[in-house]
This record gives C-alpha cells, sequence and structure tokens, in this order.
C-alpha cells in the first residue's frame, strides 16, 4: 500500500465508507469535514464545468482540507485533461486521486500513464467510468490501479437515485478482481443509502462513497457507523469475494 507520509491505518478495514463532501454544507467544510467521525476516506469531488455540467471545487480548498483533517482524502477528478492536473493532487498529500477514463479517451492519454505519475507523485491512483461506459476495454489495465470506482449515477451532480442497472457491472469487475489476481478497491459513488449499500455490496463492491446519507442525517457518526454494518455483513455474504 502506497503511503502519502499521512497516518493511515486502512489494512484491517473490510470495507471502506467515504462520506461525500458535496453533500456538505460548504461554508462550514473543515467543521463538516471533522464531523464525519468514523469514515476511512472523505470523498472529494473535484468539478470543472467542463467534464461534467457542475463546478465545485479544486486544489488549493484540497490543500486547505490536507491541512484540517486527518482522514485521508479520496479525490475524484471529474475533469478534462487529467494527465495535466491529476498528479497536482498526488503532490499535495492526497491518498487517492482517481480519474475518468472518458476524460483521458477525450484527449487521447494513456490511462496506465496517468497512474504511474499519480503513483510517482505518492498517491494511490483510481480509475472511474460513467454508468454507461463499458469495462472490456480496461481490463488489462486494472493492474495499473489501486481503485475502480464505478458511478452509480451520471457524474456531476449529489442527490440522484441509484442505477440498479449498474449491478451488472460491479459484480463483472469483481470477478475479475478474483480471476486477476487483483489487488483493487472496486468502488461506488452515487445515490449510496442504507439500502443500495446492501446491493452494491452483494455484487462486490468494497468501497463506497455516500453523501446525504451522512451529511443528510442528524447524526453523521452514527449514518457512517450503520452503513459501515450494512456493507460489512452484505459483502461478506458476496460468493466472489
Amino acid at each position: 500500500m502506497l503511503s502519502t507520509g499521512r497516518s493511515l491505518k486502512l489494512a484491517a478495514v473490510d470495507v471502506v465508507i467515504a462520506p461525500s463532501l458535496l453533500s456538505a454544507d460548504f461554508a462550514r467544510l473543515g467543521e463538516q469535514a471533522r464531523a464525519a467521525v468514523g469514515a476511512d476516506w472523505l470523498h472529494v469531488d473535484v468539478m470543472d464545468n467542463h467534464f461534467v455540467p457542475n463546478l465545485t471545487l479544486g486544489l488549493p480548498v484540497v490543500r486547505s482540507l490536507l491541512a484540517a483533517v486527518e482522514t485521508p482524502l479520496d479525490c475524484h477528478l471529474m475533469i478534462d485533461d487529467p494527465a495535466r492536473w491529476a498528479p497536482s493532487y498526488a503532490e499535495a498529500g492526497v491518498y487517492n486521486v482517481t480519474f475518468h477514463a472518458e476524460a483521458a479517451a477525450a484527449v487521447h492519454s494513456d490511462p496506465a500513464a496517468i497512474a504511474r505519475d499519480i503513483r510517482a507523485a505518492g498517491a494511490r491512483a483510481g480509475l472511474a467510468v460513467k454508468p454507461r461506459t463499458s469495462l472490456e476495454s480496461y481490463r488489462e489495465l486494472l493492474r495499473e490501479f489501486d481503485t475502480l470506482l464505478i458511478m452509480t449515477v451520471e457524474p456531476g451532480f449529489g442527490g440522484q437515485e441509484f442505477l440498479e442497472s449498474v449491478l451488472p457491472k460491479l459484480r463483472q469487475a469483481r470477478s475479475w478482481i478474483g480471476a486477476d489476481e487483483l489487488t483493487l478497491r472496486l468502488e461506488v459513488d452515487g445515490g449510496v443509502d442504507v439500502h443500495t449499500i446492501e446491493l452494491a455490496a452483494l455484487a462486490g463492491a468494497d468501497a463506497f462513497v455516500a453523501g446525504s446519507a451522512v451529511y443528510g442525517a442528524a447524526d453523521p457518526a452514527r449514518a457512517i457507523a450503520q452503513l459501515r454494518a450494512v456493507a460489512s455483513d452484505s459483502f461478506a455474504n458476496n460468493p466472489r469475494a
């Protein structure tokens, strides 16, 4: 496991719960980040209003978050030209830097080369795919990555409903992880709550981004614990794990 120099204790974690700061109050971002007691990662959505039709935050805010919290940051780059920008997030101290396969393809960048640059800069490398993107052409590249993020909504906005049509893709990815003996986190993002997290875990996911399910709850720490309990039990019953 790669280290960014931050205190990381994830080796014994069966599943990862990553609250999404997209659902937090941006006026109190540091406070909201610290309220996610029990989280393994904090998920940060970086959107540039080009790759997706929304604009959120960028590297300066991420640097401020890194100085304000101990929880590792999981940055999801929904941006154009990830080869240009992704390594900077790793250099800043982000734990996991994920970029979109579709964004790399649009500018004819090699996803494996981007992953190597992210890892060389000190972070874990993640590859994200939209719900309708086929995984077939990326199977051989997965050895270059630490995380595969399969979107369970169309990227760009929080609060969307979980797309159950993505479940077969999760099962496919989990079967490849076993067959190809990959060390790869299988992450889902979009519409994750105490009900849909069970579906995703049974299909093979072991890392879960949850926005409103955490930050819309009266007690974020309790919500995280509930999500973890459901995900852990469900993943343990996944025959492919």
